[in-house]
């Protein structure tokens, strides 16, 4: 059973939507931050992530940048930026990019359910993010960005989100990357059939958003030390948007390296050789699972393995498990993706020619492109309480910030 619930949010006016939504905190740096926020006091990165409007070289983790997105979020509450409305609502979500579309419900969901993993996860966090994320919630008294949710598809409830989206959408803009967002407001008589509806579904996935939803688990908790915390209380929940599985797409997270371990490129190619077939690749992508581009000194090859691959194992059928056993760790010495610094990764929304151009600079010696994971690759682990390697998943588009800030 799932928990969800109509909940109040500060919303932008529809004419100012465009100019306040923002990328997520974590999809880019400070200084990408700072670039994408120039000349706009209006945009959401001033909120979460507020340094920018601090002096450079001000830590990232002080006091005075929680200070300044606490004041910063006041401000457009002040000036009409946002506009809080005090009405527990649900609202439908739509992204649009590249000839598709996904529709998700915007609910407030159950930090019981993270806490119980009736939202089930499939990553894992690392303590310095989640303690950034956890103040900023604190001081900023808001969840102020979404958590990306996804579960398992019903007709009944995409039919009754499309009832909903219906009617014209209550904020409606393209942003410059291209992606088109719409946001329509659920009519009260719709909300009480999304609750009971969810209630039927036995669990919700993580897509995009670990670090927001352990900090609402956390913020949770620190507030419980303080005093007692009622079963309604806004903490209690976090806003997040769900999609059905069925509309989502993940793209490829590559893998680039920085040196050849030692190695020449021809005594690496046959090290790999011995591994998997090595073969003239016809395209930059793989064409499904199980198999891999390359490209080193110049080239495209294809690599497809040489033995079985564990079919019965949700973890190591993974092709990013594939190539890390079989490849970069016997081959290439890289023990631990999430602490090596020789590799990196890039992901799929940059395409195949970011994965050339890294090489033929010199800045990396071999790249490889991977065929993405699937929504059921992640259900499947999640439902067995595993994790996925480091850099499995990317999804796109991303939602955009502040377009729901929910306040307690």
């Amino acid at each position: 059973m799932v928990q969800i619930r109509a909940f109040p949010s500060s919303r932008p006016a529809p004419l100012r939507a465009r100019a306040v939504a923002s990328v997520p905190y974590d999809v880019v740096d400070t200084g990408e931050a700072r670039a994408l926020a120039a000349g706009n006091p209006e945009s959401f990165l001033h909120v979460c992530r507020p340094e920018i409007d601090l002096p450079e070289g001000t830590p990232l983790y002080s006091e005075p940048v929680y200070a300044k997105g606490r004041e910063n979020l006041d401000r457009f509450e002040a000036d009409g930026t946002l506009v809080p409305d005090p009405v527990p609502r649900l609202l439908v979500y739509r992204q649009t990019w590249r000839g598709a579309s996904q529709d998700g419900l915007v609910a407030a969901c159950s930090v019981d359910d993270y806490d119980s993993d009736a939202i089930r996860k499939h990553e894992k966090t690392r303590k310095d993010k989640e303690d950034d994320r956890t103040k900023h919630l604190l001081v900023q008294s808001a969840h102020a960005e979404p958590v990306f949710l996804t579960y398992r598809a019903t007709d009944a409830i995409d039919a009754r989100v499309a009832k909903v989206t219906e009617a014209p959408p209550a904020i409606d803009f393209e942003a410059a990357d291209g992606v088109g967002h719409s946001l329509w407001v659920v009519p009260e008589e719709d909300v009480a059939f999304f609750v009971e509806a969810f209630a039927a579904i036995p669990a919700l996935y993580v897509a995009d958003g670990h670090h927001r939803s352990a900090s609402a688990s956390r913020a949770r908790a620190a507030l419980r030390e303080k005093g007692p915390v009622g079963p309604d209380h806004p903490v209690q929940w976090f806003p997040a948007a769900i999609f059905p599985d069925r509309e989502l797409r993940i793209l490829p997270y590559n893998r680039l390296v920085k040196d050849l371990f030692g190695r020449t490129p021809e005594s690496f190619l046959a090290e790999v050789a011995k591994a998997f077939r090595v073969g003239e690749a016809d395209a930059t992508e793989p064409a499904a699972k199980g198999e891999f581009r390359m490209y080193l000194g110049g080239r495209w090859y294809s690599l497809a393995p040489q033995d079985p691959v564990p079919a019965d194992d949700p973890i190591r059928s993974l092709d990013v498990s594939i190539l890390q056993e079989r490849l970069l760790d016997p081959v290439l010495g890289i023990r631990d993706p999430r602490t090596d610094k020789r590799i990196d990764f890039v992901g799929g929304i940059r395409g195949t020619r970011e994965l050339e151009m890294r090489v033929d600079s010199g800045g990396s010696a071999v790249a490889f492109s991977m065929f993405p994971t699937t929504v059921g690759e992640l259900m499947a682990i999640a439902d067995a309480g595993e994790t996925m390697p480091p850099k499995s998943t990317w999804f796109e588009p991303k939602l955009r910030s502040g377009l729901f800030v929910h306040r307690f």
